[in-house]
């Protein structure tokens, strides 16, 4: 037995095994897998984004939907629109009228009995008040008593109630006739009819249903998006936003927006100062200038889904992939200048009021 035994002799399972190419090839890989996403979590940029939904609407707020009602109670007679229809400003749209067909003749014939109780009330007064003239001249003189001349002065203040209370009956009696009047129902703009209510046709409607919706054709489009609260701090008026539009194909990445196909930009113009009740933040955005313009709206039309990112700050991908797995707000990065402008302005302002106040 030698001084330094050979050790394969007595593990020659051991010694017969050999590992194969392929796990030496997949664990080398493996090493080199590892070292390059080290490196790119080390070194290369990432854009944050903030995710949001939403939709297409109209910027101005006299574009967007408008609703046709009825003023008064009773049932449509007859429609003047059918859906789909181009209507101006002004058009018919529907005649309402009232359950009673001779309530507009009888209001008429009221409102002219009311007038001659006006005139009769109105000549009574002028004789009363010819009345206490004369009876105060015969009181004067001692030839009538003081009762006589109350008297006659009562027939004026009764002449006088008995005339407001016509006026008011007259007053009531042209609001009904203003309301009746209003049985014609007119488009409040231009535009498309959609969602005739036809239901309405052989039922009761009351002040208030709606008989249709008219939909404007030309609009300045703006999207709606709602943005989580976690995110929203930290939007602010002119950031960039990069907008998916449904139905318009497109290729996104959000870290990487130059690789992005298919999206159109935008920026953040305002930003709503509370949240809707599931607790999302309403922002709006505008084209942004510059850039290519949006879809035709033949393609993206008010009311149509919306995807949008809107981009925050530039990180590495390590940061952001530590953010994502921790649920930590965006980055704060560096203020907008106006702000930062804005802040410097107040702080000077109250340094002066300082130094006064210390004089």
């Amino acid at each position: 037995m030698t001084d330094s035994p050979d050790h394969a002799a007595h593990f020659p399972t051991l010694a017969a095994m050999r590992p194969p190419g392929v796990a030496a090839t997949l664990a080398w890989l493996l090493v080199i897998g590892i070292a390059v996403a080290g490196a790119i979590m080390a070194l290369v940029p990432w854009v944050q984004t903030a995710n949001a939904t939403g939709q297409v609407i109209a910027l101005d707020p006299d574009d967007r939907q408008q609703q046709v009602t009825a003023f008064v109670p009773g049932r449509v007679e007859r429609w003047y629109v059918q859906d789909g229809q181009h209507v101006e400003r002004g058009d018919p749209i529907a005649r309402v009228v009232d359950l009673d067909p001779d309530l507009l003749s009888r209001l008429r014939a009221e409102r002219a009995q009311v007038l001659a109780e006006i005139a009769a009330i109105q000549q009574s007064r002028a004789v009363a008040g010819i009345d206490v003239s004369r009876t105060a001249q015969l009181f004067a003189e001692g030839l009538a008593a003081r009762r006589d001349y109350e008297q006659t002065q009562i027939k004026v203040a009764d002449a006088g109630a008995k005339l407001a209370e016509a006026r008011a009956k007259l007053n009531r009696i042209d609001i009904q006739l203003n309301r009746q009047s209003a049985q014609m129902v007119r488009a409040p703009r231009d535009g498309r009819v959609q969602q005739l209510n036809a239901s309405t046709g052989g039922s009761m409607v009351a002040p208030g249903t709606v008989l249709a919706v008219i939909a404007p054709e030309r609009v300045e489009r703006a999207v709606e998006l709602f943005i989580d609260g976690r995110d929203v701090p930290l939007v602010h008026p002119g950031r960039p936003v990069r907008l998916e539009f449904e139905g318009w194909p497109a290729i996104q990445f959000s870290g990487w927006p130059s690789v992005a196909q298919g999206m159109f930009d935008g920026r953040v113009r305002m930003i709503d100062p509370t949240a809707s009740p599931d607790g999302l933040f309403r922002i709006l955005v505008e084209p942004q200038p510059g850039k290519p313009a949006w879809p035709a709206r033949d393609y993206v039309r008010p009311g149509g889904k919306v995807r949008g990112w809107v981009q925050g700050e530039t990180v590495l991908v390590g940061y952001e992939l530590w953010r994502q797995l921790n649920d930590f707000p965006l980055e704060f990065g560096r203020r907008p200048a106006a702000v930062a402008k804005g802040e410097a302005k107040d702080m000077a302002s109250k340094d002066g009021e300082e130094k006064d106040a210390k004089k």
